[in-house]
Protein backbone atom coordinates (compact mmCIF):
# COMPACT_ATOMS: atom_id res chain seq x y z
CA UNK A 1 0.00 0.00 0.00
CA UNK A 2 1.63 3.30 -1.06
CA UNK A 3 1.29 5.30 2.14
CA UNK A 4 2.28 8.95 2.09
CA UNK A 5 5.27 9.23 4.36
CA UNK A 6 8.09 11.70 4.87
CA UNK A 7 8.09 15.37 3.79
CA UNK A 8 4.92 16.51 2.03
CA UNK A 9 3.58 19.71 0.55
CA UNK A 10 1.95 21.46 3.50
CA UNK A 11 -0.91 22.60 1.27
CA UNK A 12 -1.95 19.57 -0.79
CA UNK A 13 -0.22 16.65 0.92
CA UNK A 14 1.75 15.37 -2.06
CA UNK A 15 5.20 13.95 -1.19
CA UNK A 16 7.87 16.54 -1.86
CA UNK A 17 10.83 14.24 -2.37
CA UNK A 18 9.14 11.94 -4.90
CA UNK A 19 6.94 14.29 -6.88
CA UNK A 20 9.57 15.32 -9.42
CA UNK A 21 9.67 19.01 -8.50
CA UNK A 22 11.28 21.36 -6.02
CA UNK A 23 9.40 22.83 -3.08
CA UNK A 24 9.69 26.27 -1.53
CA UNK A 25 8.78 26.78 2.12
CA UNK A 26 7.26 23.27 2.14
CA UNK A 27 4.83 24.21 -0.65
CA UNK A 28 4.98 22.31 -3.94
CA UNK A 29 5.31 24.07 -7.27
CA UNK A 30 1.70 23.35 -8.24
CA UNK A 31 0.37 25.01 -5.08
CA UNK A 32 2.72 27.95 -5.56
CA UNK A 33 1.54 28.39 -9.14
CA UNK A 34 -2.14 27.93 -8.27
CA UNK A 35 -2.67 29.10 -4.66
CA UNK A 36 -5.30 27.04 -2.88
CA UNK A 37 -8.27 28.56 -1.01
CA UNK A 38 -7.56 26.28 1.95
CA UNK A 39 -4.64 26.29 4.37
CA UNK A 40 -3.00 22.91 4.95
CA UNK A 41 -3.72 19.57 3.31
CA UNK A 42 -2.95 15.94 4.06
CA UNK A 43 -3.40 12.62 2.24
CA UNK A 44 -3.05 9.09 3.56
CA UNK A 45 -2.15 7.31 0.30
CA UNK A 46 -0.79 7.92 -3.15
CA UNK A 47 -3.46 7.13 -5.73
CA UNK A 48 -1.61 4.39 -7.55
CA UNK A 49 -1.35 0.61 -7.61
CA UNK A 50 -3.16 -1.13 -4.76
CA UNK A 51 -4.38 2.19 -3.32
CA UNK A 52 -6.07 3.08 -6.60
CA UNK A 53 -7.80 -0.30 -6.71
CA UNK A 54 -8.90 0.12 -3.10
CA UNK A 55 -10.37 3.57 -3.71
CA UNK A 56 -12.21 2.45 -6.84
CA UNK A 57 -13.72 -0.49 -4.95
CA UNK A 58 -14.81 1.85 -2.18
CA UNK A 59 -16.18 4.47 -4.55
CA UNK A 60 -17.79 2.38 -7.29
CA UNK A 61 -17.70 -1.21 -6.06
CA UNK A 62 -20.26 -1.05 -3.25
CA UNK A 63 -17.60 -1.51 -0.56
CA UNK A 64 -18.36 1.04 2.19
CA UNK A 65 -16.68 -1.33 4.67
CA UNK A 66 -13.33 -0.15 3.32
CA UNK A 67 -13.88 3.13 5.19
CA UNK A 68 -13.08 1.53 8.54
CA UNK A 69 -9.43 0.89 7.77
CA UNK A 70 -9.11 3.96 5.54
CA UNK A 71 -10.29 6.20 8.36
CA UNK A 72 -7.45 5.00 10.60
CA UNK A 73 -4.91 5.93 7.94
CA UNK A 74 -6.53 9.33 7.40
CA UNK A 75 -6.71 10.05 11.12
CA UNK A 76 -2.98 9.37 11.37
CA UNK A 77 -2.28 11.69 8.41
CA UNK A 78 -4.42 14.45 9.92
CA UNK A 79 -2.95 14.46 13.43
CA UNK A 80 -1.28 17.88 13.07
CA UNK A 81 -4.41 19.51 11.57
CA UNK A 82 -6.68 18.78 14.52
CA UNK A 83 -7.41 21.26 17.29
CA UNK A 84 -10.00 21.58 20.02
CA UNK A 85 -12.30 23.58 17.72
CA UNK A 86 -11.99 21.34 14.65
CA UNK A 87 -15.00 19.92 12.79
CA UNK A 88 -15.08 17.67 9.73
CA UNK A 89 -17.13 18.68 6.69
CA UNK A 90 -17.44 15.97 4.01
CA UNK A 91 -17.59 16.96 0.34
CA UNK A 92 -21.23 16.38 -0.67
CA UNK A 93 -22.59 14.54 -3.69
CA UNK A 94 -25.48 15.75 -5.80
CA UNK A 95 -28.59 13.85 -4.70
CA UNK A 96 -28.85 11.99 -8.01
CA UNK A 97 -25.32 10.65 -7.76
CA UNK A 98 -25.80 9.74 -4.14
CA UNK A 99 -28.99 7.88 -5.02
CA UNK A 100 -27.18 5.94 -7.75
CA UNK A 101 -24.19 5.15 -5.53
CA UNK A 102 -26.34 4.61 -2.40
CA UNK A 103 -23.83 6.39 -0.15
CA UNK A 104 -21.48 9.36 -0.06
CA UNK A 105 -18.00 7.96 0.48
CA UNK A 106 -16.69 11.27 1.89
CA UNK A 107 -19.45 11.33 4.50
CA UNK A 108 -18.75 7.75 5.56
CA UNK A 109 -15.04 8.51 5.90
CA UNK A 110 -15.71 11.63 7.97
CA UNK A 111 -17.95 9.76 10.40
CA UNK A 112 -15.36 7.01 10.80
CA UNK A 113 -12.52 9.50 11.33
CA UNK A 114 -14.33 11.76 13.83
CA UNK A 115 -14.20 9.46 16.90
CA UNK A 116 -10.56 8.63 16.19
CA UNK A 117 -9.50 12.28 16.42
CA UNK A 118 -12.04 13.45 18.99
CA UNK A 119 -14.13 15.77 16.85
CA UNK A 120 -17.52 15.80 15.17
CA UNK A 121 -18.92 15.79 11.64
CA UNK A 122 -21.09 18.58 10.22
CA UNK A 123 -22.78 17.27 7.09
CA UNK A 124 -25.58 19.78 6.63
CA UNK A 125 -23.70 23.01 5.88
CA UNK A 126 -22.45 22.26 2.38
CA UNK A 127 -24.63 21.09 -0.51
CA UNK A 128 -24.24 20.36 -4.20
CA UNK A 129 -27.29 21.99 -5.83
CA UNK A 130 -26.48 21.01 -9.39
CA UNK A 131 -24.99 17.87 -10.92
CA UNK A 132 -21.62 17.96 -12.67
CA UNK A 133 -20.46 15.76 -15.50
CA UNK A 134 -17.87 13.10 -14.58
CA UNK A 135 -14.39 14.51 -14.04
CA UNK A 136 -12.23 11.41 -14.48
CA UNK A 137 -10.87 12.28 -17.94
CA UNK A 138 -11.12 16.07 -17.70
CA UNK A 139 -8.11 18.34 -17.73
CA UNK A 140 -7.41 20.54 -14.72
CA UNK A 141 -8.88 23.58 -16.47
CA UNK A 142 -12.02 21.63 -17.39
CA UNK A 143 -12.39 20.40 -13.81
CA UNK A 144 -12.26 23.92 -12.41
CA UNK A 145 -14.72 25.15 -15.04
CA UNK A 146 -17.22 22.33 -14.45
CA UNK A 147 -17.12 22.84 -10.68
CA UNK A 148 -17.74 26.57 -10.78
CA UNK A 149 -20.80 27.26 -8.58
CA UNK A 150 -21.19 23.53 -7.94
CA UNK A 151 -21.43 24.01 -4.16
CA UNK A 152 -23.49 26.18 -1.85
CA UNK A 153 -23.83 26.63 1.89
CA UNK A 154 -27.02 26.15 3.86
CA UNK A 155 -28.52 28.36 6.54
CA UNK A 156 -26.83 26.20 9.18
CA UNK A 157 -23.31 27.36 8.38
CA UNK A 158 -23.24 30.18 10.95
CA UNK A 159 -24.70 27.98 13.68
CA UNK A 160 -22.33 25.06 13.18
CA UNK A 161 -19.12 26.54 11.78
CA UNK A 162 -18.78 30.09 13.13
CA UNK A 163 -15.44 30.33 14.91
CA UNK A 164 -14.55 26.72 14.15
CA UNK A 165 -11.66 25.19 12.22
CA UNK A 166 -12.92 23.12 9.30
CA UNK A 167 -11.30 20.09 7.70
CA UNK A 168 -12.87 19.26 4.34
CA UNK A 169 -12.89 15.49 3.77
CA UNK A 170 -12.93 13.66 0.44
CA UNK A 171 -11.75 10.36 -1.02
CA UNK A 172 -9.38 11.51 -3.80
CA UNK A 173 -7.66 14.74 -4.80
CA UNK A 174 -6.49 15.04 -8.39
CA UNK A 175 -6.20 18.66 -9.52
CA UNK A 176 -7.73 20.04 -6.35
CA UNK A 177 -10.67 21.57 -8.24
CA UNK A 178 -13.36 19.95 -6.11
CA UNK A 179 -11.70 20.89 -2.84
CA UNK A 180 -11.10 24.41 -4.12
CA UNK A 181 -14.72 24.94 -5.13
CA UNK A 182 -15.96 23.77 -1.72
CA UNK A 183 -13.38 25.81 0.19
CA UNK A 184 -14.19 28.97 -1.77
CA UNK A 185 -17.87 28.70 -0.87
CA UNK A 186 -17.08 28.23 2.83
CA UNK A 187 -14.60 31.10 2.78
CA UNK A 188 -17.18 33.36 1.14
CA UNK A 189 -19.53 32.43 4.00
CA UNK A 190 -17.00 33.73 6.50
CA UNK A 191 -15.15 30.56 7.52
CA UNK A 192 -11.55 31.58 8.06
CA UNK A 193 -9.66 28.37 8.84
CA UNK A 194 -10.10 25.59 6.28
CA UNK A 195 -7.83 22.58 5.78
CA UNK A 196 -8.22 19.49 3.60
CA UNK A 197 -7.92 15.75 4.14
CA UNK A 198 -8.19 13.03 1.51
CA UNK A 199 -7.74 9.30 1.46
CA UNK A 200 -5.58 9.39 -1.68
CA UNK A 201 -3.66 12.01 -3.64
CA UNK A 202 -2.95 11.57 -7.34
CA UNK A 203 0.83 12.00 -7.74
CA UNK A 204 1.61 15.08 -9.75
CA UNK A 205 4.01 13.16 -11.97
CA UNK A 206 1.03 10.92 -12.86
CA UNK A 207 -1.04 13.93 -13.83
CA UNK A 208 0.07 14.72 -17.35
CA UNK A 209 -1.13 17.98 -18.87
CA UNK A 210 -3.72 18.25 -16.14
CA UNK A 211 -5.29 14.89 -16.99
CA UNK A 212 -5.01 11.75 -14.91
CA UNK A 213 -2.79 9.15 -16.53
CA UNK A 214 -4.13 5.57 -16.40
Amino acid sequence: MPFVDGPVCDCCGTPILTAGFAAENDICQACQTHPRPWGRGRAALLYQGSARRLVLSFKHGDRPDIATGAARWMARAAHDLVGSDTVLVPIPLHWRRRLARRYNQADILAHKIAPLIGTKVVSDVLVRPRPTVPLEIATAAERYDRLRDAFAVTGRVDKHLAGRSVILVDDVMTSGATMSAAAQVLRAAGIQKIDSLVLARVPQNDYIGGEEKD
